[in-house]
């Protein structure tokens, strides 16, 4: 569920047009619905209540300061990947200590700015990166907790390039190697095991997967429990799916009871690192037909946004659900429309590029100066836009009822290329 609803044929964020919107604000746009995702938060937050926990939210999901910020004030904690979104979460007012550190490749700088804001638990993915952070504890005067992201070899069932849980993937540290490195960690001055940790993939529409996973985290906490080592917490990673089409993900309640019912008679707390199914639906990007063209193969709907505001459609071929901002009457029709009134087209963008594509054989009663929304858009969106053909990132609205706020400026051309230098100013600065 969520606040991005029809009424009277008009596509309403909450209680705006969508279409006043874009007349205020321009196109392309970012618009983002406070109470859906207020609606998630309570979901995760209700469905673990009955155990010690902590909701993580991955804020390579949308890195929105707005959106950290209300998810700092809900309470939640946040699973980052880099000093960056460490920063970012410390700037919207989030708990450090509620911040689980993960990712393969984190530099010394990184790992030390991380242990001096004491944050809750490095997740480790490698040995070397377990002898590092050791070494950065000991020149800190600290003890570093941390947990070891085991790689369980679980199929979660997803896309290829979002699946993280293999032995074929980069991520975590083989399952077979986790006890004999726990003890290393036991048996070092400067650090502390906290945790088990585990995320197997992104967009999974099954709890199979995530129950596989658990039952091997499982085993691995009695192992240790064997050895006299004694963790706090067991993490078992994001990935829950949304429905973009037809797929039917778990509710978060449905996702996590047989979780919940797994580590019941067991003293650790449960954390959990949700991130597409907390800010996904919760999104939408607005963009205005530009021209409708056709050819013998194929009928165009080209658009104002494109694969650098949005680029999982290029990247993955995901399909992602386009609507009109205003739906026309069939008897509203251009020729050769069928009788609802619809032609197929690809809705494709300005970009120089033949994958730049929002989605590719939709049926759809559009004119030209049309708004239309790509829904489910707010996870993976904004977070991976670039300024790919010279153009600037597109704003980004916060709808709270009947109010709407800007949280990210539209960004001017000059503003790209702030940064940058060019070698006869720079030569000039020494003659």
């Amino acid at each position: 569920m969520d606040y991005f609803n029809y009424k009277d044929n008009e596509l309403y964020a909450e209680d705006i047009k969508v279409r006043d919107l874009v007349e205020q604000y321009g196109s392309p746009l970012y618009v983002y619905s406070k109470a859906t995702l207020e609606r998630h938060l309570r979901a995760f937050e209700d469905a673990l209540v009955s155990k010690d926990h902590l909701v993580c939210y991955a804020v390579k999901a949308n890195c929105s300061l707005a959106i950290l910020n209300i998810i700092a004030e809900f309470g939640c904690g946040f699973d980052v990947v880099s000093k960056g979104e460490l920063m970012r979460v410390i700037a919207a007012g989030g708990d450090p200590q509620k911040v689980i550190y993960s990712g393969v490749g984190k530099r010394p700088d990184e790992i030390e700015f991380a242990l001096s804001y004491n944050i809750k638990c490095l997740n480790i993915e490698s040995e070397s990166e377990l002898y590092a952070v050791s070494k950065i504890a000991a020149k800190l005067g600290i003890k570093a907790p941390v947990a070891l992201r085991v790689n369980p070899n679980v199929d979660a069932k997803t896309h290829p390039s979002i699946s993280t849980g293999l032995k074929k993937n980069k991520f975590g540290i083989p399952f077979e190697d986790a006890s004999r490195l726990y003890q290393v960690i036991k048996n070092d001055p400067h650090l502390e095991a906290t945790g088990i940790d585990c995320h197997i993939g992104s967009q999974m529409t099954s709890g199979g997967p995530i129950i596989e996973a658990t039952d091997k985290l499982i085993a691995l906490y009695h192992e240790l429990e064997a050895m006299g080592i004694k963790v706090d917490h067991i993490d078992i990673g994001g990935g829950l799916g949304v429905t973009y089409n037809d797929e039917t993900p778990p509710s978060p309640y449905e996702y996590l009871a047989a979780v919940l019912q797994r580590l019941k008679d067991i003293d650790v707390a449960v954390y959990c690192e949700p991130g597409r199914a907390m800010v996904a639906n919760a999104g939408i990007l607005l963009t205005k037909v530009l021209y409708l063209k056709s050819n013998p193969e194929r009928n165009f709907c080209i658009v104002d946004a494109s694969m650098s505001d949005l680029i999982r459609p290029a990247l993955y071929n995901s399909w992602m659900n386009i609507v009109p901002a205003v739906k026309r009457p069939a008897t509203d029709a251009l020729p050769e429309s069928d009788k609802n009134g619809n032609r197929v087209y690809d809705v494709v963008g300005p970009i120089c590029e033949s994958d730049d594509f929002l989605g590719k054989e939709r049926n759809l009663n559009v004119r030209e100066g049309d708004v239309l929304a790509v829904r489910g858009a707010g996870a993976y969106g904004s977070s991976m836009s670039s300024n790919y053909n010279g153009r600037p990132l597109c704003a980004e609205i916060l709808v709270d009822g009947s109010r709407s706020y800007v949280i990210r400026e539209r960004q001017k051309e000059e503003d790209m290329w702030e940064n940058e230098r060019i070698i006869t100013d720079l030569e000039k600065q020494f003659s």
